[in-house]
């Protein structure tokens, strides 16, 4: 099986914001870019520049500029704009709080903090309209154990439905 993830990649506008919201709001190093005039795995010839940020645990995050896009499709209601997000563990709620008082301070619209009985987050866009969440578990690990062994019957009860 894959051993971790690498990178998730998403598009940007304006790589300059995505570098300073990224970077200066929430502390991640802007470790990476590579530019070129054609996507190296299809040979489109689309110029772009992807920018790659560290997270602490070694994945990045990685936003592609590509000035010749068009806009992306509308979603057909915001429920799809609200289920598309990143979410971001930290160690505790205490941080969780520390995270919604500094990205309220730079002028930032948070939603929670909401305790959703095995996690804690807040919710926020970046300068791209990504949703994104800072959250941790509050549950232990066995609990989260028993979770996962009635995933299936879960999903069997999801599909009955």
């Amino acid at each position: 099986t894959p051993l971790r993830l690498h990178h998730v990649a998403y598009v940007t506008g304006d790589t300059s914001r995505t570098v300073d919201f990224y970077n200066r709001i929430l502390g991640l190093p802007f470790c990476a870019a590579v530019l070129d005039e054609k996507i190296p795995s299809t040979k489109e010839p689309v110029p772009y520049f992807h920018s790659f940020f560290r997270l602490g645990s070694g994945e990045a995050l990685a936003f592609f500029e590509a000035p010749d896009l068009p806009d992306p499709v509308v979603e057909p209601t915001p429920a799809y704009h609200t289920f598309r997000h990143l979410a971001l563990d930290v160690q505790t709620t205490e941080e969780v709080d520390s995270w919604a008082a500094w990205i309220r301070s730079n002028g930032i619209d948070v939603i929670g903090p909401v305790d959703h009985g095995i996690i804690y987050s807040i919710y926020f866009f970046d300068p791209n309209g990504l949703r994104l969440e800072l959250t941790v578990p509050t549950v232990p690990d066995a609990e989260m154990q028993r979770l996962a062994t009635h995933a299936h019957a879960d999903l069997a009860a999801w599909t009955a439905r």
